[in-house]
């Protein structure tokens, strides 16, 4: 999983289906939602689904542009539009049916 930042945010989320995983490193429940994203990430592998992270405290500016108030939150982009929001850990039959949904 690549991290973003508010420089290569856009052109990273143009096209495909992307799940964003707002974070940070002191958040106990952002530490149990990364595994599961890991494992999420391997199942979709070579495919147009890709997931990526953004640090909230290194990246203020998109927290604030996306509303981020509570962590982790996941947002679900499809070529490039906002489509989805997910707060707090999920798990991850609910993000693979959530991303199906979007393929």
């Amino acid at each position: 999983m690549n991290n973003l930042t508010k420089d290569n945010f856009k052109e990273t989320i143009t096209t495909g289906v992307q799940i964003v995983d707002f974070w940070a490193v002191w958040c106990g429940p952002c530490k149990m939602q990364t595994p599961i994203l890991e494992n999420l990430a391997e199942e979709y592998a070579g495919t147009e689904v890709q997931i990526y992270k953004v640090n909230v405290d290194d990246e203020p500016e998109l927290s604030a542009q996306f509303g981020i108030q509570s962590i982790p939150t996941l947002l679900f982009f499809k070529n490039g539009n906002l489509v989805d929001r997910l707060i707090g850990v999920r798990m991850i039959e609910e993000l693979r049916e959530t991303v199906e949904e979007l393929r």
